[in-house]
């Protein structure tokens, strides 16, 4: 298969553009086009065989459920059915925009996008070329991210050309992506809402328009809490291995002093084992540690920052072609937890906690993952 690149305004989508793309949809194909968020590999959402696609060009696991993109609440009950009533006020504050809701689908909606489940992930992106593609297309679009499974998500198209080429029919390039994580999900079907993967919409941003919400504690990210390992899964990037570069990485956590000396204690002893490593790190702790491949993701102090690059750096580590990646992280608190729960994954839980333990709640000391062998990679499976 031959994969076409074809430029637009991200703003003011060329019509062209659109039209071939929606073109392709009809005909069953895959395109890949940008969100606010990452990049979507797109297909109409009630073709079955056009999903099927999506899966064979990523390698993705067929019980890993996906995300459908609709141009406008109205057009929710093509997929979805009995919608909860805090949809409508979820809509109103935060569509378009980064954040998914899980609710009751529709019969017609196909196995393949929902992986057999009774549910649907719905979203409406905030992003002209994707709403321009939905309404030309006149369907419903699945639409996972555009990457290999398993790989860093894409947030510029030439990421996507580096993982799909060959494997889909279209990709739209619309520049490079504003948020850089995928939307936070909300399960809507339980009797209180819970997010089952964080994103840019924070639980902070969700209380005051539906109350208080519950976190799935695989949401976190850490070792232990992995859900769907003992049932279905509920939401994309909840029980594979998600977001990795190829090169073995290694998560150091605490406060930002302790962390600064750790990662500055450890770095010297690397050379001497015959490894080059790379350096991911904030703007504020990058100029005191010394690397063979050094990347700012952004600044501590302004975590959008972070979000925005931090795909971007670890394939750009991939490509330096270093034998470590020492991620240094943040707070994991708003968008901070969504970025940790990015940089866990991609870790495969290779984290190393530093600093004071934390205070014990009501069930005592949090557990923390016990650190690994920072080349011993865990068996990865497709996701």
């Amino acid at each position: 298969m031959k994969t076409r690149v074809l430029k637009t305004d991200p703003l003011r989508p060329d019509a062209a553009v659109i039209d071939e793309a929606a073109r392709i949809i009809a005909a069953g194909g895959l395109v890949a086009f940008p969100t606010e968020t990452v990049y979507g590999l797109g297909a109409d959402a009630l073709n079955g065989r056009a999903v099927r696609g999506i899966f064979a060009a990523k390698g993705r696991p067929a019980d890993n459920p996906l995300i459908v993109h609709v141009a406008e609440p109205a057009q929710l009950p093509e997929v979805a059915q009995h919608v909860p009533e805090a949809v409508d006020a979820l809509a109103r504050h935060f569509w378009p925009g980064p954040l998914t809701v899980v609710v009751p689908r529709r019969p017609e909606v196909p196995d393949e996008v929902t992986a057999g489940l009774d549910t649907v992930a719905v979203r409406v992106p905030d992003h002209a070329v994707a709403l321009a593609l939905i309404r030309r297309s006149g369907r419903p679009l699945a639409a996972p991210s555009a990457n290999r499974s398993g790989r860093p998500s894409p947030t510029e198209a030439r990421h996507v050309w580096e993982d799909l080429q060959g494997r889909i029919d279209l990709i739209i390039d619309g520049g490079p992506c504003g948020i850089g994580l995928e939307s936070t999900v909300l399960d809507l079907t339980a009797s209180r809402p819970v997010i089952l993967r964080p994103g840019a919409v924070t639980p902070e941003d969700l209380a005051p328009v539906i109350g208080p919400v519950d976190v799935d504690p695989g949401a976190e990210g850490l070792a232990g809490g992995e859900p769907g390992a003992g049932g279905p899964v509920r939401s994309p990037g909840m029980k594979y291995r998600h977001y990795a570069p190829r090169t073995p990485c290694v998560l150091y956590e605490g406060p930002p002093e302790a962390v600064a000396e750790a990662v500055a204690a450890r770095l010297p002893a690397e050379p001497a084992r015959g490894r080059r490593v790379g350096l991911l790190a904030t703007a504020e702790s990058a100029g005191r540690w010394e690397a063979d491949a050094v990347r700012i993701a952004g600044a501590r102090s302004a975590p959008e920052t972070i979000a925005r690059s931090l795909y971007r750096c670890l394939r750009e580590l991939d490509e330096a072609g270093v034998d470590l990646i020492i991620m240094e992280g943040i707070e994991p608190a708003g968008l901070g937890a969504a970025i940790m729960n990015r940089m866990r994954r991609a870790a495969g839980h290779r984290t190393v906690a530093v600093g004071p333990r934390e205070p014990a709640g009501r069930g005592g000391p949090r557990a923390r993952p016990a650190p690994l062998h920072p080349l011993s990679r865990p068996p990865v499976h497709p996701g």
